[in-house]
């Protein structure tokens, strides 16, 4: 595993695994930190999540647009011009939540703010696989260069939060907010003219007499059902959130919520990057099968926790079936899609985590005022049962994969 990871490493270069990382950390910081930033300066919670829900509904209706734009015309522009439209966006709602100013303007602002993300955590996937595929790289190494970017994701989503949360407690959230948009300026711009955005140049169209373009670039069924399975995913992970809020409210100690999520993102970062350590034979298919099975089998015990230690345990247990699933859902939608559609469908993926959390959370959480900390943690468990279903339902066979252009890429 320690091999497969040097040769990654060797691969990506050591600059944009670092730029890409702190590239992405904004979108996690900006979810919360608008709350919070919100709620502060009007007063108002029902504000807040007005707010934050345009936010995340801006970032799942754009998200793909994005991606489907950078697998027309490269990802140096598209990547170049939204990071600079994002933190000039965000820049703009600490100003206006500052200036007292009204929810109608507050709503637009956070949703223009959530259409302009970059994406660069689908974006920096879709060309580290590229890379990968370039070098003449087998099945292992593409499954590792997942792993890598899948745990660069959840510690993103961790470390994002927890800068808010230091922020708003040492200063103002407005500070955190602030310097998202900074991050975005400086290591979006990195990201996007870093050499290897030549990777993913789109490239002539090679039509044969029997095809057309619209044929060579049509998605199969299977590639709907994965982006179903991830809106399920992000399903669980706002449910799990309204539940441990709920939870950890009864038990009065709300101040250990963002631990306990905490702690579950830290379990499932590391596992992800053992992923790389499963064997070669066993395929995509049974490992979305096993990491479904273990969505349902690990989530179900959220349904009787009563304290804070058994929250605790469960949810970080629960945390070593997420990466798998994402992981694998990522690994089965690059050898699905055409290559010339794949950007786009990395950020469909992404997208529905993001749509499927704030649906969830908006449920769930009215569930558990009314119902208790036990009926958010349903909505995680049948949300579990739903993508266990899928997996073992639908049918992923992949394509006959197009060649991608030939010439080296060097990682800088």
């Amino acid at each position: 595993m320690l091999r497969t990871y040097r040769d990654t490493l060797s691969l990506l270069g050591p600059a944009l695994p670092v730029v890409s990382f702190l590239g992405r950390l904004p979108t996690a910081m900006c979810q919360l930190g608008s709350l919070l930033l919100v709620a502060e300066t009007s007063g108002s919670l029902a504000v807040a999540g007005l707010t934050g829900g345009a936010l995340a509904a801006g970032q799942t209706v754009a998200g793909p647009v994005i991606g489907r734009l950078a697998d027309r015309h490269g990802q140096r522009g598209i990547v170049l011009a939204a990071s600079l439209a994002n933190a000039v966006a965000v820049t703009a709602l600490v100003l206006a939540a500052l200036a007292g100013a009204a929810t109608g303007p507050l709503m637009a602002l956070g949703a223009l703010a959530g259409a302009t993300v970059p994406q660069v955590g689908p974006l920096a996937r879709t060309r580290s696989v590229a890379l990968a595929r370039r070098a003449g790289a087998d099945d292992r190494l593409v499954g590792a260069v997942l792993s890598f970017e899948g745990t660069l994701d959840e510690v993103s989503f961790v470390l994002g939060p927890a800068f808010v949360g230091l922020a708003a407690a040492f200063a103002h959230p407005a500070a955190a907010l602030l310097l998202a948009a900074l991050l975005l300026t400086v290591c979006g711009t990195a990201f996007a003219l870093h050499p290897t955005a030549r990777a993913t140049a789109p490239a002539a169209p090679v039509v044969s007499t029997r095809t057309g373009a619209a044929e060579r670039t049509r998605l199969p069924g299977s590639a709907y059902a994965l982006r179903g399975t991830m809106v399920l995913q992000g399903a669980m992970f706002g449910a799990s959130q309204a539940g441990i809020t709920a939870l950890t409210e009864e038990l009065g100690a709300p101040a250990q919520a963002g631990l306990v999520y905490a702690a579950m993102g830290v379990m499932s970062a590391a596992v992800g990057l053992s992923m790389a350590a499963v064997p070669a034979r066993i395929g995509l298919a049974t490992r979305w099968r096993a990491a479904t099975a273990g969505l349902v089998l690990l989530s179900v015990p959220l349904l009787f926790v009563g304290s804070l230690a058994a929250l605790y345990a469960v949810v970080v247990v629960l945390g070593a079936a997420y990466a798998p699933h994402l992981i694998t859902v990522f690994g089965l939608t690059e050898r699905t899609v055409p290559a010339a559609r794949l950007a786009e469908s990395m950020a469909f993926l992404t997208s529905g985590i993001v749509g499927g959390q704030a649906l969830a959370l908006a449920l769930s959480g009215r569930l558990a005022e009314g119902h208790g900390a036990p009926a958010a943690f349903a909505v995680a468990v049948g949300a579990a049962v739903a993508c266990a279903a899928l997996s073992w339902t639908v049918r992923v066979t992949p394509p006959a994969r197009e060649l991608r252009p030939a010439g080296a890429v060097r990682p800088g």
